[in-house]
């Protein structure tokens, strides 16, 4: 059970959590002061990434698994058009730039999948939003590979934005909410990788499935409708996280569901307006890091450096498993270095490599690629986590989502503002097309956006190792009462449901938050 858990990693807790700071209680002159002296990482000691892993129980990993599954295929949903805007421009007798409108489509509404379902999943529990969202994902994705005309697309399209925009914080809390400490970090970039694995999947069955039988491009979307089948039954069989267990039986405690939740939100709000500020300018930043630094370097690989389709995608897969081993490595060394110092760190080595990764012309750009996406991927991997840490319990789902998807939004423009930028800088043409420098905007674009990404990091709060049960949760106290929560948790504990409390967070009760 994950009480056994808690045993092992009682010591490692502390250290977390030791010295830990209030930064919602500094001085405006205070906090700044001390954003400097707490980057020093605290060189944490942490077991070998086999021993993390082992930290968890087989629940904990059902509920990482059914997360990482649901976002993998998430990310495949999405990138089925990508793979496909070709082929949907010839039958639905469109330019490519008007069946992008797809994709564009889907990251204008992602935001509001992400506050409808996230809001769902902080007031009703994790599963059945999981479950609903992947029935849309069945529906829309039939949808999309029965539709006959160019409206009919995009309006399916527009309709799957506000389905993939609900998953994703809902995944995020349903693998890291009950994950022990010790584990948190190497648990999160696993998790984040679930996105370029999707990426690899989609690369993989377009091959198989595009233009193989007379239907064209449609089997690809009828398959991306079947997995969520098996999702489902997946999530069906697992119970709510212990977390959003013993929060709801604090509101149950109080009287009133539904006042408690809403009271909770005011709470929230008053209290974490500025952060939760902070935080969509932040995945802003990052939207843009993965983004600019992907979306346009396909189209430079083959029209910049003329390279065969074939070898955009022997270079494309690379950077993927660059990605998602970046993801792991530096997920992992966050739970050692910190949050924010490994976002600078690996941000810092990610700019050094760009200059390699837009300007070397030959096959061994393929190499700088591995590198330069194990950099960008590497600081999303702290991601998932830090955001979790960060959020108010009571709206976990929604303020990891809506940050999320808020900051998609903003950064959606990436690749038009660098291709518009591109055309500035042209190149000798090759036959009848048209080329262009891309590589030195892609440079100049991933320059400053890494500096923006550096100087939030900088600025910014953390909360490594901070507690993500209902104990403990000052939102939750003002809202429902001290002495409510305590009788509940009381209760709880009286009748036995507290053995596999969230985190394997049963070592860290009464520890302090870790707000660097």
């Amino acid at each position: 059970m994950a009480s056994n858990h808690n045993e092992k990693t009682g010591n490692e807790s502390q250290v977390y959590e030791s010295g830990a700071m209030d930064h919602e209680n500094m001085s405006a002159g205070r906090y700044v002061a001390t954003r400097i002296p707490t980057l020093k990482p605290p060189m944490a000691k942490v077991p070998n990434p086999f021993k993390q892993l082992a930290m968890l129980n087989k629940q904990q990993w059902l509920f990482f698994l059914v997360g990482f599954f649901g976002w993998s295929w998430d990310a495949f949903d999405f990138f089925t058009v990508s793979l496909t805007v070709a082929d949907l421009a010839k039958t639905f007798n469109k330019s490519n730039a008007q069946i992008t409108w797809g994709i564009t489509l889907v990251l204008m509404f992602r935001s509001v999948g992400s506050t409808i379902f996230g809001i769902a999943a902080d007031r009703y529990g994790r599963k059945w939003p999981f479950v609903i969202n992947n029935i849309l994902f069945i529906v829309l994705e039939l949808g999309t590979g029965f539709c006959q005309d160019y409206k009919q697309f995009l309006a399916v399209r527009a309709l799957f934005g506000v389905a993939m925009g609900g998953l994703y914080g809902n995944a995020a809390a349903t693998a890291l909410e009950d994950c022990p400490a010790a584990a948190r970090g190497i648990v999160s970039g696993m998790l984040q990788q679930g996105y370029a694995f999707g990426y690899l999947l989609a690369v993989v069955f377009a091959r198989g499935l595009v233009n193989t039988t007379s239907h064209g491009w449609r089997p690809l979307y009828w398959f991306g409708a079947c997995p969520p089948v098996l999702i489902i039954i997946f999530r069906l069989c697992l119970p709510e996280t212990a977390a959003f267990r013993e929060r709801e039986s604090v509101r149950q405690a109080s009287g009133s569901l539904t006042s408690t939740f809403i009271s909770e939100g005011r709470v929230a709000l008053k209290r974490h307006w500025l952060l939760l500020i902070y935080l969509v300018l932040l995945m802003a930043g990052f939207n843009f890091m993965s983004h600019g630094s992907q979306d346009l370097y396909p189209t430079l690989l083959q029209n910049q450096f003329e390279f065969s389709a074939n070898a955009v995608t022997v270079t494309q897969v690379l950077a993927n498993l660059g990605a998602m081993a970046g993801g792991t490595v530096i997920g992992y060394a966050s739970q050692i270095f910190g949050r924010r110092f490994s976002i600078i760190f690996i941000s810092i080595v990610g700019g050094a490599l760009l200059y390699p990764y837009t300007f070397v012309s030959s096959k061994r750009v393929m190499a700088a690629a591995f590198f330069e996406q194990f950099c960008v991927q590497g600081a999303w991997g702290v991601i998932p986590i830090h955001l979790m840490e960060l959020s108010p319990g009571s709206f976990r789902t929604f303020v990891v989502g809506t940050s999320y998807q808020l900051g998609n939004l903003v950064s959606s423009a990436s690749s038009t503002i660098e291709a518009t930028l591109g055309e500035r800088f042209p190149l000798p043409p090759l036959g009848k097309v048209k080329r262009y420098d891309y590589g030195k905007v892609i440079c100049i674009f991933m320059a400053c956006v890494y500096v923006y990404v550096i100087f939030l990091a900088l600025v910014g709060p953390e909360r490594r190792g901070h507690h993500l049960g209902v104990e403990g949760d000052g939102d939750m106290i003002e809202a429902a009462g001290e002495e409510t929560m305590a009788a509940a948790l009381h209760r709880r504990e009286a009748m036995g449901h507290d053995q596999d409390s969230s985190d394997g967070d049963v070592q860290e009760k009464g520890a302090h938050t870790h707000a660097a």
